[in-house]
């Protein structure tokens, strides 16, 4: 299928050579910081932030639904990776620098298709998969994310409608999916709780909240009363008998 870029007065082109040409006049080390920020550096920041969350959600009550939905965000950025692949295949957009000559390219050769972009895909997914999981985390993620389709077209290896088609992407998969994803996570969280690998999804000492039976929560109960009966009952009895 032909490309998406059209001859003739185009605001997607516009737009790119606006951002683009910030790049024409900035200092090379700019460029430089901007090449790595925008492949790698934004992604591995988003990286860090699901293990900042994914420590904090261990510290809550209830902390094994916490972390299945935190779990789902690079869950479902790698499902729309998948996605993409057909889209791209079905387009078959060239990348910009291929149609369009005077872009400042601050990483040349890519020769895969542009639309829609990986990157913008990927980094919105977890962006809005940390949302729904955790609103300050995700409003970070999500600020991640369009701070990476930025980059996308100041590198010049992407058009404008790459990077919102990529948002688009992302943020449908991450949201149309949770409520089968939680359903399938939040159990088997649950289950990895109550084995040897709690410490994964419940910090050591964190106190399983009711429904989530954590290791030891029977014993603890048999513990305190003596012969399998909570503390409250033995007290009653003793009331009774007086």
């Amino acid at each position: 299928m032909a490309g998406l870029a059209l001859e003739g007065p185009n605001p997607d082109v516009d737009v790119l050579d606006g951002i683009n040409g910030l790049a024409k006049d900035a200092p090379h080390w700019v460029n430089k910081a901007m090449e790595y920020i925008g492949e790698y550096g934004l992604i591995a920041a988003l990286a860090v932030l699901c293990l900042v969350a994914w420590w904090s959600a261990r510290r809550k009550p209830g902390a094994p639904s916490a972390v299945a939905g935190l779990v789902w965000a690079p869950l479902a950025a790698g499902i729309a990776l998948l996605a993409n692949i057909p889209i791209r295949a079905f387009v078959e957009r060239p990348r910009p620098f291929k149609d369009h000559a005077g872009l400042e390219v601050l990483i040349p050769g890519k020769s895969d298709f542009s639309f829609v972009s990986d990157h913008a895909t990927l980094t919105m997914a977890v962006g809005v998969g940390l949302f729904v999981a955790h609103r300050k985390y995700g409003l970070v993620g999500i600020a991640l994310a369009l701070a990476e389709g930025f980059c996308r077209v100041y590198m010049g290896v992407h058009y404008p409608t790459d990077v919102v088609g990529g948002f688009a992407l992302g943020t449908a998969v991450a949201l149309l999916l949770a409520p089968l994803a939680q359903a399938l996570l939040v159990p088997l969280m649950t289950a990895i709780g109550r084995s040897k690998l709690a410490w994964l999804v419940r910090a050591p000492g964190v106190e399983a909240a009711d429904g989530d039976g954590g290791p030891g929560e029977g014993s603890r109960v048999v513990a305190a009363g003596g012969s399998g009966m909570a503390p409250g009952h033995k007290e009653r009895d003793k009331d009774l008998a007086a």
